[in-house]
């Protein structure tokens, strides 16, 4: 969705939230045309568990564990019947391997028992699984069923409000107010890029601000 107006969306400084989250909306968008999601998957299932996984662990650790994990159970009824040792091992490098054993094994079981082993589609539903909370179903909804949603990890937190974006510390809060700000058609892909972005450019410590394309847009420009 393009902004409106001559001038272009990096050299913008706009003055409401609104704005603001117009031009960042577009300038990530330039800057990454394609952001498939970092983790390794070929369904909805994998999405799910390689997500699960994913909390306090990087990307890579998660992608190097999970061709094992979906080796040995491919399906949330192989996941369900798991061995909880066996599944401790396999996931083990990927850090709080033991609740992360709980909740899969939960999450599979929930999948058969009351969903007839179909991951469930709706957010009513899936924060109801073991392990998922409004993160990471709105992964799963964002990318792969193909429904609006922002997934709201730290990075997000951290730049929304950097960006004034958002006043609040509080994931539904700040969710909700990035709905208001954001395209809905860009809801999903815009919070992956801002994840992307506090990843490499404006990290937690020391934020890359010299050339940074949402200089303009940002409140916090020039405080670090």
């Amino acid at each position: 969705m393009a902004l409106t107006g001559d001038t272009p969306a990096r050299e913008r400084r706009p003055r409401s939230p609104r704005g603001r989250g117009r031009v960042v909306a577009e300038v990530l968008a330039e800057e990454r045309p394609v952001v498939p999601v970092p983790l390794d998957h070929r369904n909805e299932f994998e999405l799910l568990a390689a997500t699960i996984l994913s909390a306090q662990c990087t990307d890579v650790m998660v992608n190097s564990v999970t061709p094992a994990l979906f080796d040995r159970y491919p399906t949330p009824a192989a996941l369900a019947a798991a061995d909880p040792d066996e599944l401790e091992a396999i996931i083990r490098p990927t850090g709080f391997f033991r609740s992360k054993a709980r909740s899969l094994i939960g999450m599979a079981t929930a999948v058969e028992q009351r969903f007839g082993g179909q991951v469930p589609s709706t957010m009513e539903d899936l924060v109801t699984l073991p392990g998922v909370g409004r993160k990471t179903a709105s992964v799963l909804l964002g990318h792969w069923f193909d429904t609006p949603a922002i997934a709201v990890d730290t990075h997000v937190l951290r730049l929304s409000k950097r960006l004034g974006l958002t006043d609040s510390d509080d994931p539904v809060q700040v969710e909700a107010d990035l709905k208001k700000v954001w395209p809905r058609d860009m809801w999903a892909d815009t919070g992956l890029r801002l994840i992307m972005h506090g990843r490499q450019v404006c990290t937690a410590r020391r934020p890359k601000c010299d050339g940074c394309p949402l200089w303009n847009a940002c409140v916090s420009r020039g405080t670090f």
